[in-house]
């Protein structure tokens, strides 16, 4: 890797992450987590209780990039057509024109996901892993860098629908944000919310740094050692009596990436045990299914595959 390349990166990557934190008041880890999710060019999902700033994290991220963000509420009755966009027929011009949807923009943040039909779900599966759109037997080319930065309340929620197996794998992570520290919740109250910090957020992150980010990430140095550690416990959750169903070859390219990409929000060049740590409750919990009485029970809010992550990351040894 060269070099001279980290010295232009590493700082904005630094700035990105401050910058996101001026805003969001929250534990830090879940803003490198969304950072992570970002140079690692996947997708994530924030699972948690209304008002603890969810939404706020996600416009933060996307207005720190200074790139087109696009909010769009998900309800009962929203439609694949009002994501995706839809062919009407111009009588002036006497034929078909395609209108599209909100998901043609870098970043869009699908608020509250689980309250949409398994049906308007599924009409993202493409788009989130093709980086495209078919309408009509035609496909669309979606913008680069293209994230879904979903959120959702948890499904013992009233109104809600849980997302099936197949479109929680397309999210790189999913991770729950929790009350703020105290002292953080203390200074949201005296600065007036987060709202006023939101309208006042300007870029800090170019889209050529973002790019060169993202390809740095690649480059990233993992040693045979810390691969074998990954496969390790990418194993152990296929073998697990805890789980019914472990992780997918899918599951373990993103932890390999997320890993790469953790090292470098926290300024290195190579990656070590602790970036697999970090990184791995968010990147796998969701990719498993557990079952304490050794049947399908359901994923629910994830708390017992979550445990069941972190026993496997507590049982494999560490590589010296």
């Amino acid at each position: 890797m060269s070099a001279a390349v980290p010295d232009v990166v590493l700082p904005a990557v630094s700035r990105l992450v401050s910058a996101v934190r001026t805003v969001y008041r929250g534990p830090a880890i879940a803003v490198e987590h969304a950072v992570v999710c970002l140079l690692s060019r996947g997708h994530l999902l924030i699972e948690d209780v209304p008002g603890v700033g969810k939404t706020t994290l996600a416009m933060a991220l996307g207005k720190a990039l200074g790139l087109g963000v696009h909010r769009l509420q998900f309800t009962p009755d929203t439609l694949p057509s009002d994501i995706l966009g839809l062919t009407i027929f111009n009588q002036q011009s006497q034929a078909f024109e395609f209108h599209p949807g909100p998901i043609f923009t870098p970043i869009l943040v699908a608020d509250e996901i689980n309250r949409a039909t398994p049906k308007t779900q599924a009409a993202l599966l493409e788009a989130m892993n093709e980086r495209g759109v078919t309408v009509d037997g035609e496909t669309r080319r979606l913008p680069e860098p293209f994230l879904v930065l979903a959120t959702q309340n948890p499904i013992e929620y009233l109104g809600t629908y849980p997302l099936p197996e197949s479109q929680l794998d397309r999210f790189l992570m999913r991770i729950s944000l929790g009350y703020p520290a105290a002292e953080e919740e203390r200074a949201l109250l005296v600065s007036g919310g987060a709202d006023r910090a939101l309208s006042t957020m300007r870029p800090v992150l170019t889209l050529t740094e973002l790019k060169q980010a993202q390809a740095l990430v690649e480059s990233v140095t993992v040693a045979e050692k810390l691969l074998d550690y990954v496969m390790a416990l990418v194993q152990r959750t296929r073998s697990s009596r805890d789980l019914v169903l472990g992780v997918s070859p899918r599951g373990a390219q993103g932890l390999f990436r997320a890993v790469q990409a953790h090292a470098l929000v926290a300024g290195r060049p190579f990656a070590t045990p602790d970036d697999v740590k970090k990184v791995a409750p968010a990147v796998l919990a969701h990719r498993v299914l557990a079952s304490a009485t050794g049947r399908y029970e359901g994923t629910g809010a994830g708390r017992r595959e979550r445990e069941t992550v972190q026993k496997i990351l507590d049982e494999v040894a560490v590589p010296l």
